[in-house]
């Protein structure tokens, strides 16, 4: 049985292609991008074959997943010999709000239900139904659920979920905090669990997803208790591009004082702040060149942003009532270790201690045996979740 994980952007179509009865062994992997652009860029990547690259125009999902289906199938660098192998489709799907706390198969409702969070992420849901109705068209006899990103942090009580304002609007508009990144979060304290040889229920993780977006989940016998991103993924520590957390009078400031839009104003946090805002560099290997070269607003820019996420641990160690482990994960999670240096410089109080060498090798465990608090790094593995998810609920129909 395979299984055929998508993640659809608004210009972009990942992929990968597990095998299920090979113990969810990765068969290939890759991306279509800059869809609807003229020159599209297509990776595909068979097992540990040399990747293959095409650029060609992909004017729609449709098209980019016409030819993912052809790469697939092909007679050279093909792994399936025909689609008929392909038993169920997994998709992530950024925001469910309360209408899921797990995943499901997709029915003519749950898109309906898709369509409704919308509102809520406008950058990420509607994309997401895209790939949904490629699939729909072009693979139609073959199930497909939705795995949420929102879905691992339903286990968190009204006293973390709910802001300070008038309860009717979390009745009537169902603003609350939501969090984001929840197969990420989910899957490396599962994994940290696994490596330390130790029940997940005894223990308080904090696991930090550090990539262009960055959240922070507070984990205690194995659920989110807590996470930093909110209503959408705008809120909690700075990031490549998003402010993260800031007073809520800015808006109306900014809005008062540069006479912009709601559209403006949305692009301004979404997409010209964080990391990018302060000293014009979103990737964060970007940001060490420019601090190597004794660029001072680079140098602010990782201050800042290693102290929110201190900050967020900080609250979570307290808001458990204690912390066993910490995990790195995600682009700069798992390759930086100038940022996680930094970040343990704040956390001696914990009694933490961090072995160096390991930390520069970017080892699985980072801390020393005489650590009170272990720390690792894990990498995430998203789309291995949504393929666990997705066989669990397609097995006995497919």
């Amino acid at each position: 049985m395979k299984i055929l994980i998508l993640n659809s952007g608004s210009s972009s179509l990942k992929y990968k292609l597990f095998d299920i009865e090979n113990d969810f062994q990765m068969l290939a992997t890759g991306v279509v991008g800059r869809i609807g652009l003229k020159q599209s860029s297509i990776k595909y990547q068979a097992g540990s074959e040399k990747p293959v690259s095409i650029n060609q125009p992909v004017a729609s999902h449709k098209l980019a997943l016409e030819l993912i289906r052809n790469l697939l199938t092909d007679p050279k660098n093909g792994v399936i010999k025909d689609l008929s192998e392909i038993k169920g489709i997994g998709h992530r799907v950024v925001h469910g709000a309360e209408k899921f706390s797990d995943s499901v198969l997709i029915t003519d409702e749950v898109i309906a239900a898709i369509k409704g969070c919308c509102d809520l992420a406008p950058l990420h849901n509607p994309p997401n139904l895209l790939g949904i109705e490629a699939c729909h068209e072009l693979l139609h006899s073959v199930p497909q659920v939705a795995v949420f990103d929102t879905a691992f942090h339903q286990t968190m009580p009204k006293k973390a979920f709910l802001y300070g304002l008038d309860y009717n609007q979390y009745v009537k508009y169902g603003v609350r905090r939501y969090g984001f990144h929840g197969t990420s979060h989910q899957y490396v304290s599962s994994k940290a669990a696994e490596i330390l040889n130790t029940d997940i229920k005894n223990l308080k993780i904090i696991t930090c997803h550090l990539g262009n977006g960055c959240s922070l989940t507070a984990i205690n016998g194995g659920k989110s208790v807590d996470t930093s991103m909110g209503l959408t993924p705008l809120e909690g520590v700075l990031m490549g591009t998003r402010c993260g957390d800031i007073d809520p009078y800015v808006t109306l400031y900014i809005l008062d004082k540069e006479g912009l839009t709601l559209d403006e104003i949305n692009r301004l946090f979404n997409n010209k702040s964080g990391l990018l805002g302060l000293c014009g560099k979103s990737d964060m290997r970007d940001v060490i060149s420019q601090i190597e070269k004794k660029d001072e607003m680079a140098k602010v820019a990782a201050d800042v942003y290693v102290y929110r996420i201190v900050k967020y641990i900080g609250a979570y160690a307290a808001a458990m009532n204690g912390v066993n482990v910490i995990v790195f994960t995600a682009g700069v999670g798992e390759n930086c270790s100038f940022i996680r240096t930094e970040i343990m410089k704040y956390l001696t109080f914990l009694g933490i201690t961090i072995d160096e060498k390991k930390n520069e090798e970017n080892a699985c465990i980072i801390s020393t045996p005489e650590s009170k608090v272990k720390v690792l790094i894990v990498p995430t593995n998203e789309e291995l979740v949504i393929a666990h998810d997705t066989y669990k609920i397609i097995k006995d129909i497919a």
